[in-house]
């Protein structure tokens, strides 16, 4: 929801003095989250073990866990945005300004909604009755920030191309190198066969394939010593943000399961698995795909049922059923997460394995594979027929006793769980790069289009209510964007903490940017009017593509509810029973 500020009268304050108020807005804001977590905190706090989670308890304020996952990532972008803009032009500052007022004006328009807090009805602190409270000096300066005056300034940087402009990504000079270098690759390569792949739900070629492992794609996420060009997960983003901006299916999600599988072979991997596979997989040489999903457990990766069995002369024999198993038919190794112990073990008893198969290449039917292990064990396979993000195909797959070998399971038995999570950290920062892409390419057409499309004798972008909803769109890619590269930094600080922090905030902004680009791509095919509906122009498939982005790598409820609210909550929680221990401890005769 957003609010438009009452039209201010007389000149605004200074930029400086601008960002200043905006800052102390997100103070307010960020204190009274800190009460509204201590109150919900209170609600699903365990009764039985003092500084625990009640899980059902959790469940059942889940609504309210969901607003607050998603205001923590709105006012952690909303800072992010502008350290990151701080000392840049005044175009930039103006839109980072614009961005986080409309952010805070947004949220305390959350806020007060009667129906947006109903799991803390009756909750001492609730803020459903008073909003955010926004202090004096941000009511005073939103106009300035995102009133008419405002939008009015802001729209030349829109109009001219400044936000897609090198300045707007505040990059250093060897990260827009980077840019530029995938960028060039992304509209020469990409851009070129982006729609019809999706048009024909085609398999994306050899030809760009190779060229992806030519360009260093697909070592992006393997460092150097393994055959990679692995610099920094901020280059990384990069080079996804710029694929997935001419292509999602076929573009940035290619190095997506590259990604995920190096990064469980690096924590888990002997020094033989890392020698044998990475430096193929970054040459193009190994294509994979990652078998975790199954249809009794998505989400609930805990939940795995297919099995792996020790064979009696050694290795392993894996049966089940996964799907969403995305370019498993050309796939030359899939990933696979299968259960080594009982069920009871839950999460302890999973193991990763690498599985060999025979990739399909056209002209082959390619969107069916079958094979066997040479001992009566058979692997297959059938693409599952979606609505958008095509290229590479998905598909459900069939595991009968299909051996493998002892040498290809990753990690100790029982360490799979973990290693997994570690790969999904990654696939979560680079789907929020991918989602930042996609963002990017709907605001560009939609600029263009708003431009060229005359209406009742003037174009399009020359109306307030278009001009606002640009704007809009295009602040909305700056807080993603931004808060993409800060959680990358934070992923390759040399600071465990941070980097653990990292981790966990690749779900925060993953939260964020996908749910965003749904909206944007919304409103850049909304501008199209009856075209945007038509498949002759690109942005019914940024739309159609943008929606699965909620789904993969973590389903946007399980990431706000039992990722980002569960552990804000739970370490509040503990936090709190740490300090009373400490207190009761300080206390004469160890009493309070």
């Amino acid at each position: 929801m957003s609010v438009e500020p009452a039209a201010g009268s007389g000149p605004g304050p200074s930029q400086a003095a601008l960002n200043d108020a905006l800052r102390a807005g997100l103070a307010e804001a960020t204190a009274q989250l800190d009460t509204l977590t201590d109150a919900l905190a209170d609600a699903v706090a365990d009764p039985r073990r003092s500084g625990s989670l009640d899980a059902d308890r959790l469940h059942r304020h889940g609504e309210a866990a969901m607003l607050l996952a998603r205001a923590v990532a709105e006012l952690r972008a909303a800072q992010t945005l502008l350290d990151a803009y701080a000392g840049r032009s005044a175009a930039l500052q103006r839109l980072g300004a614009y961005a986080v007022a409309r952010a805070l004006l947004s949220l305390d328009a959350s806020f007060r909604a009667e129906v947006a807090w109903p799991g803390l009805a009756g909750v001492e602190a609730s803020p459903a009755a008073s909003g955010l409270a926004l202090t004096p000096a941000v009511k005073a300066a939103a106009p300035a920030a995102c009133g008419p005056a405002a939008l009015d300034a802001l729209w030349p940087l829109l109009a001219e191309g400044g936000t897609s402009a090198a300045p707007a990504y505040a990059l250093s000079s060897d990260h827009d190198d980077i840019r530029t270098l995938f960028r060039d690759f992304a509209d020469a390569q990409v851009a070129p066969l982006a729609e019809e792949i999706h048009r024909h739900d085609a398999l994306l070629p050899e030809s760009l394939l190779s060229a992806y492992a030519e360009v260093g794609a697909l070592g992006i996420t393997i460092p150097e010593r393994w055959g990679g060009q692995f610099i920094d997960h901020r280059s990384m983003a990069i080079a996804t943000e710029e694929l997935s901006r001419c292509s999602l299916g076929a573009g940035g999600s290619v190095i997506t399961r590259p990604e995920i599988a190096s990064k469980a072979l690096l924590a888990g991997g002997t020094e033989a698995q890392k020698r044998q596979w990475l430096p193929r997989i970054a040459r193009g040489q190994e294509i994979v795909a990652i078998a975790v999903t199954e249809p009794g457990a998505g989400s609930d990766v805990a939940a795995v049922r297919t099995v792996a069995d020790r064979a009696p002369d050694g290795g392993w024999l894996l049966t089940g059923e996964k799907t969403w198993c995305t370019f498993a038919g050309r796939a030359s190794v899939l990933l696979v997460l299968a259960r080594t112990g009982s069920a009871a073990d839950g999460a302890k008893g999973l193991t990763l394995f690498l599985v060999p198969k025979p990739p399909v290449m056209a002209p082959a039917d390619d969107r069916s594979f079958a094979c066997d292990d040479g001992r009566g064990g058979t692997l297959s396979g059938r693409a599952i027929p979606t609505v958008g993000y095509r290229g590479m195909h998905s598909f459900t797959c069939f595991l009968e006793r299909f051996w493998v070998s002892d040498e290809h399971r990753v990690g100790d038995v029982g360490a799979g769980f973990a290693l997994q999570m570690k790969g999904f950290a990654g696939g979560r920062i680079q789907t929020a790069a991918r989602a930042v892409g996609v963002m990017e390419a709907a605001l560009r057409a939609a600029l263009r289009y708003s431009r060229e499309r005359m209406v009742f004798g003037r174009s399009l972008d020359s109306l307030p209510i278009c001009r606002r909803k640009l704007c809009d769109m295009a602040a909305r890619v700056a807080l993603a964007r931004q808060m993409t590269y800060a959680v990358c930094d934070a992923m390759d600080s040399a600071d465990a903490a941070t980097r653990a922090r990292g981790d966990h905030d690749a779900s925060l902004v993953k939260l964020l940017a996908c749910r965003d680009a749904e909206s944007v791509t919304r409103e850049a095919m909304q501008l199209h009017g009856g075209m945007g509906y038509s498949e002759e122009f690109a942005v019914s498939r940024y739309w159609q593509d943008a929606r699965v982005l909620s789904i993969f790598e973590g389903a946007e409820e399980v990431l706000a509810v039992l990722v980002i609210a569960r552990a804000l909550l739970r370490d509040r929680l503990a936090t709190r029973a740490a300090s009373a221990d400490r207190a009761k401890s300080a206390a004469p005769g160890g009493q309070p």
